[in-house]
């Protein structure tokens, strides 16, 4: 039986997309957005600059998670979990989801000609990528790994806002990213698995199987707390960022305590909670962090 409209989607046809993308998850990105810039910058940066940045990362992930609503309708309407989201529902048309995608990828494009050149030249293939991956499942199992380069980009991203030349300490944090979102989403993709095998969608629980898939994702949390670690001295960082990267370590590794083949009762906590978490520790690390 699907449930009461929540409170978002009972302000109009903008709350019910904000509800439909789950605006509030912008979380997991933006403080590595946030935390690239201010490595980049060595200290606190400029107002304008943090407001670009922030204006940036809501254009191009609202896009991203739009276009994806918008090219899968048809697909949530027959899986039973994604059943009563929006579009499937008819709460909102198809035509203004799309006019909302385009409206946000003009304000990634117009945040990113605020910042500089660089970022304006290099935000077309950015958004090709994070709109790209809501094809990939169609033909390849590494989509996990797209999804995670799409977030991966954001440490980069806000490097490159401030104006600082391309370095090792935000493409290792970049690979950490990459790798922490592809293991999460390798989890959290197990609430699919029997619908893919049916729908002859790709992923890696359905290309390994259930057990091989949480040992892969285990590895790939394991990697990218040590990506996390390297980015940290790449930046010259003091060890409160260290003390950080271990916090982050121990809510990854609960991560893998709480789901378990056969037992994803507690999924939710694991995806919202600890994830959720992780990118805020590592941001306020970086900022203790700086010498």
């Amino acid at each position: 039986m699907i449930g009461p409209l929540p409170t978002w989607a009972r302000l109009g046809r903008l709350g019910v997309v904000l509800e439909m993308i789950k605006f509030e998850h912008t979380i997991f990105a933006l403080p590595f957005a946030f935390m690239g810039l201010l490595l980049a910058s060595r200290g606190m940066p400029s107002l304008r600059v943090m407001l670009w940045v922030l204006a940036a990362m809501i254009g191009a992930r609202s896009a991203a998670m739009a276009f994806n609503r918008l090219v899968d309708a048809h697909i949530d309407a027959r899986n039973p979990r994604t059943a009563s989201r929006a579009l499937p529902r008819g709460l909102v048309s198809r035509a203004f989801v799309a006019w909302f995608t385009a409206a946000s990828a003009l304000l990634f494009f117009f945040a990113a000609w605020q910042l500089n050149r660089t970022c304006l030249l290099l935000s077309p293939l950015a958004l090709a990528v994070v709109l790209g991956y809501s094809y990939t499942k169609r033909f390849t199992a590494a989509s996990h790994l797209v999804l995670g380069a799409a977030l991966g980009m954001a440490p980069i991203g806000g490097w490159l806002a401030a104006g600082a030349p391309l370095a090792p300490a935000p493409l290792l944090l970049g690979g950490g990213v990459l790798l922490w979102v592809a293991g999460f989403d390798i989890l959290y993709s197990l609430l699919d698995l029997d619908f893919d095998r049916r729908a002859g969608l790709n992923s890696l629980p359905r290309r390994l199987g259930a057990a091989r898939a949480l040992k892969l994702a285990r590895l790939l949390h394991a990697v990218s707390a040590l990506l996390f670690a390297a980015a940290g001295f790449a930046a010259g960082l003091n060890t409160a960022y260290f003390a950080g990267v271990a916090v982050v370590a121990a809510f990854l590794a609960a991560q893998h305590l709480l789901v378990r083949e056969g037992d994803l009762s507690r999924l939710n906590l694991s995806f919202f909670t600890l994830n959720g978490a992780v990118s805020v520790v590592l941001l306020a690390a970086a900022a203790f962090g700086i010498s």
